[in-house]
């Protein structure tokens, strides 16, 4: 049996500060949970204004993304009992049958199928080697903290890592996909399921 301990070394993950994620190796990463839009159902213009707004999205960004989709079995048993309440109360028994056979549906339809939920998230990259930090921060000072006890060299990384989420957020929202920012709280409980994979698929892999 491999220990906490031991499994702990292969997460890649030292911190999470200030809905920052801060890597063994240095790196910060900030993810963004976009919104997911049917490409199908849209017509041959909104098509056409979604790719190329895509496309002026990839074109405008001087730096590496990671976009992750997770997918997820969705347990649909509570469903299926409440519709088996619901069709206890009903007092229509045109109702009753109805619900019946939309439950019977249901049922045989998930038999032969998993249900799936995705959600899609985009990870966003800032290592301190990459860009040039302020001239205002002396090279002597960094990793430490000053008298006010604030860790400017984090902190100078977390503005410059929010300016590029706010650059990701506004580009894709000319795709028409909506971003926002997960905080301390989500983004540890999205790195616990994603390195407990279970029923989960493609997990997050941060690029060092």
């Amino acid at each position: 049996m491999v220990s906490s301990r031991a499994s702990q070394s292969f997460v890649p993950v030292e911190e999470v500060r200030s809905g920052v994620i801060i890597l063994k190796s240095g790196g910060y990463r900030g993810i963004l949970m976009c919104s997911s839009l049917n490409f199908a159902l849209k017509s041959d213009d909104e098509q056409r204004a979604i790719i190329g707004g895509f496309q002026n999205f990839l074109n405008t960004l001087d730096f590496s993304v990671e976009i992750v989709v997770h997918s997820r079995k969705t347990d649909i048993r509570p469903y299926l009992a409440l519709l088996d309440q619901r069709m206890e109360t009903q007092t229509s028994e045109l109702m009753r049958v109805q619900l019946r056979e939309y439950i019977n549906f249901i049922r045989t339809f998930i038999e032969g199928s998993d249900i799936m939920t995705k959600t899609f998230y985009v990870v966003v990259p800032f290592d301190t080697g990459s860009v040039k930090m302020s001239d205002t921060l002396n090279i002597l000072t960094r990793g430490r903290k000053e008298d006010s006890g604030v860790d400017t060299s984090f902190e100078e990384a977390r503005l410059q890592l929010e300016q590029r989420m706010a650059l990701v957020a506004s580009e894709l929202a000319t795709a028409g996909v909506r971003a926002a920012a997960l905080g301390t709280e989500e983004i540890i409980e999205l790195l616990y399921r994603s390195f407990n994979v279970g029923d989960l698929e493609n997990p997050i892999h941060f690029t060092q």
